[in-house]
């Protein structure tokens, strides 16, 4: 691999990719753009109010974009194999990362969740970077399942089980729940029995229902959801400065860098409830546009799921549109009232640098997909020198009788 290989934009080969390969690099760096210009936006109050500096956010955002694209361009320049090879090491370290955090003392807790490990000046969330190792093992396995011994395979569920059981403890129930349903979603594709699928999301609802009736918080949420407006300077305080965000944008929006509900009136405006900043600003038009996007997004990733080769590599394309376009969808539900207020980040609009490096990694996976589902096959041909046994040798020549005579 070439240095400039690293570099966006500066990568020639991408010239000869396949056509969905091309079509999504453009929109992941169009979904990218849009999402730092909407950050920029919604972060420079707090960021001016809180350090002096309007970019104090948005700087560390682009040091994440710089390292997220380095990942990015390994990736799709890598094949899918090597990755897969690698990706059981990657989700068993990160897994302990998220075990690190749930020890006293050694997790950062933000927001009431421990779920960050302090590197230096930055902050490191494992549960956020092991979404993609997720997909790639989740695939591996639900992909060759029929060929996998009954104890690799309770290994593996038991693994998953720990995983999402870890991120619960942070607490932390949406990463749980996407994280959860992005595993089921591709056990569904694979094939698995129905009865494994029906046991598994009924153990998962359980569980799930058991988290919010012994956390207090998160019962709170569900029921300020179902109706706001009965507690509108507490729990429905947030939701409800969301729904005037959203509406206040009207047809058109009021303009770029005019929303008024990030002036310290919506919390955490740059992170979980960045759509209803964008939403303000650009309006039903920037929003109609918005689901376009996330819209042909998912198409291009159904397509090249459709064109996969193999199993595994149809799971991993499949895998990645669910995280990519349904944490999306889920954040913007969120946004609206639609479900109950959860940490989930926009992808690739959320401030965040393991979400923004994660979902890069994750975008890279599917060009990837997309790039080896259109590769031609090499076939090897025998040499003449050395024919094999189904060469079928040519009929010797009969000497003209005539030309004697």
């Amino acid at each position: 691999m070439k240095l400039r290989q690293l570099i966006p934009f500066l990568d020639t080969t991408a010239a000869d990719w396949a056509f969905e390969a091309r079509i999504l690099r453009w929109l992941t760096f169009l979904w990218l753009f849009v999402g730092l210009a909407v950050m920029f936006s919604a972060s420079y109050p707090v960021g001016d109010a809180e350090y002096g500096d309007g970019l104090y956010y948005v700087k560390r955002q682009i040091l994440a974009i710089v390292l997220g694209m380095i990942g990015f361009n390994v990736l799709v320049h890598v094949p899918l194999r090597y990755v897969l090879g690698v990706a059981d090491w990657v989700l068993l370290i990160l897994l302990g990362g998220i075990v690190v955090t749930l020890l006293p003392g050694v997790g950062t807790s933000v927001n009431g969740g421990a779920r960050w490990i302090p590197l230096g000046p930055f902050l490191m969330q494992p549960s956020e970077l092991i979404k993609p190792f997720l997909i790639l093992q989740g695939a591996r396995i639900f992909g060759q399942w029929e060929r996998l011994s009954w104890a690799v395979r309770l290994t593996w569920i038991s693994v998953f089980c720990a995983l999402l059981v870890g991120i619960l403890l942070q607490p932390n129930l949406s990463t749980t729940a996407l994280c959860g349903m992005t595993l089921w979603l591709i056990a569904l594709a694979a094939g698995l029995p129905y009865l494994y699928l029906g046991g598994t999301a009924g153990a998962g609802l359980l569980l799930a229902m058991l988290s919010v009736s012994l956390r207090e918080y998160q019962r709170k949420r569900v029921m300020s959801f179902l109706n706001p407006w009965a507690d509108p300077m507490r729990d429905g305080y947030q939701l409800i400065q969301s729904l005037y965000a959203i509406g206040s944008g009207g047809t058109f929006g009021t303009g770029f860098g005019l929303s008024q509900q990030k002036l310290f009136y919506l919390p955490i405006q740059y992170t979980d409830f960045i759509y209803a900043v964008f939403a303000e600003e650009f309006g039903l038009i920037g929003g109609i546009l918005l689901m376009g996007l996330l819209l042909t997004y998912a198409t291009f990733a159904l397509m090249v799921a459709r064109k996969a080769r193999s199993v595994v590599q149809r799971l991993v394309a499949i895998g990645v549109m669910v995280l990519m376009v349904g944490q999306s969808l889920l954040n913007i539900a969120v946004a609206t009232g639609a479900l109950p207020t959860t940490g989930l980040p926009f992808p690739l609009f959320s401030y965040g640098g393991s979400s923004m490096i994660a979902s890069l990694l994750s975008a890279a996976l599917l060009i990837r997909v997309a790039r080896e589902s259109s590769e031609a096959e090499v076939v090897s041909l025998p040499r003449p020198d050395r024919p094999t046994s189904k060469t079928i040798p040519f009929p010797k020549k009969k000497a003209d009788r005539s030309r004697r005579k």
